[in-house]
């Protein structure tokens, strides 16, 4: 008999094994108490712009008058011309506990009439927390998706891909000061669901209990709270690393979510629909304006040419028939009677909402 191939036998050997259920990281379903990101952002100039700057707004003015004084140039601001600069604010967010000298992303986007950011550099621009203190400074050049090229206006063809007047800068800024974080509150840490549900946190109360004896206890949708052990108190980091690690299976509410602008529509697996009869026809309206011209005669002396519109107005709809569907408990029952439908996404979209009217239709439905 011949051996079978190693992959082969490697397959069927594994097959054969149990499935092993799989969990989700604490990690990846919480956030700690304390441990969160700060919004900053700052004015700046974007210099460098080949005539694709701000077409000469006071602002812009104003500020590079103030930049060029900075460096001892006293020149009035009526004297100046922007058309190689943009006015452009400038966002990031800052990690907890980053230390100064660290770097972090920025976003810049123009706030006046630019055309582009494209080979654009941006000046030293300080970011500002909610506080109105500085904790980083951004400065660099710009590296944009996207384009934009021709003309324009009138008998000028113009080409233009994604937002040329939205930019990053990757590692664009350094921290100046770290902003205060404190994560441990009478030897507790709060573990926060970025997804609340109450049968999620006590699922996540006793997962880490089962870790850490009666450690835990779950205070509402969203928070845990979680005692360090006594042996753990001088390194309360490796406790939150050995927290983090622990497995668990979270909770998930049966949700369709249906996006009329982009067609979209995204189901998990918990949805149902109850016994229920569906029939959906098309209705399509076709409207066709045309212009006629009605003229006299060759060689008439009277009348004159007159153009008339016309219209014409069809109707048109299809054949439906009552289709009774069972109760369907899986998401994949689902998909496969209403694909035997032949029925469009958009049409889905309907026939989902008017089964969430009638009540067969057990999950919640949102619409974009």
């Amino acid at each position: 008999m011949r051996l079978l191939h190693p992959i082969i036998l490697i397959c069927l050997l594994t097959s054969a094994l149990p499935a092993r259920a799989v969990g989700t990281r604490v990690k990846d379903l919480v956030m700690i108490s304390g441990a969160r990101d700060n919004q900053l952002a700052g004015y700046g100039l974007v210099v460098g712009l080949v005539g694709d700057g701000d077409k000469n707004p006071v602002y812009t003015i104003q500020s590079i008058a103030n930049a060029l004084q900075r460096f001892g140039i006293s020149v009035p601001a009526s004297a100046l011309q922007s058309k190689n600069v943009a006015a452009v604010m400038v966002t990031a967010d800052i990690p907890a506990f980053l230390k100064p000298g660290a770097r972090l992303d920025v976003h810049v986007s123009s706030i006046g009439d630019a055309k582009s950011l494209q080979g654009g550099v941006l000046l030293q621009t300080p970011l500002i927390g909610a506080d109105n203190k500085v904790y980083a400074v951004a400065q660099g050049a710009l590296a944009l998706g996207g384009y934009t090229a021709g003309t324009g206006g009138g008998g000028g063809a113009s080409v233009q891909k994604n937002h040329p007047t939205v930019a990053q800068i990757i590692g664009g800024a350094l921290v100046e000061k770290e902003i205060p974080a404190t994560i441990v509150h009478d030897n507790s840490l709060e573990l926060l669901l970025r997804e609340p549900d109450f049968t999620s946190a006590a699922r996540l109360a006793a997962a880490v209990n089962e870790k850490f004896t009666n450690s835990s206890q779950a205070l509402d949708a969203t928070t845990v709270r979680v005692k360090i052990p006594e042996e753990l108190l001088g390194s309360p980091i490796d406790f939150i690393a050995q927290l983090e690690a622990v497995e668990l299976t979270p909770d998930t509410p049966a949700r369709i979510i249906i996006n009329e602008r982009t067609g979209t529509i995204v189901a998990n697996s918990r949805i149902k629909i109850s016994s229920c009869a569906v029939s959906h026809g098309n209705l399509t309206i076709n409207i066709a304006s045309t212009l006629d011209v009605s003229q006299p005669s060759a060689f008439s002396k009277q009348g004159s040419t007159v153009v008339t519109p016309r219209t014409e107005t069809t109707v048109t709809e299809s054949k439906a028939a009552v289709v009774t569907l069972p109760e369907l408990p899986t998401v994949e029952k689902v998909a496969s009677s209403l694909n035997a439908l032949g029925v469009t996404p958009r049409d889905i979209m309907a026939i989902f909402q008017a089964m969430k009217q009638a009540g067969a239709l057990q999950a919640e439905l949102i619409i974009r």
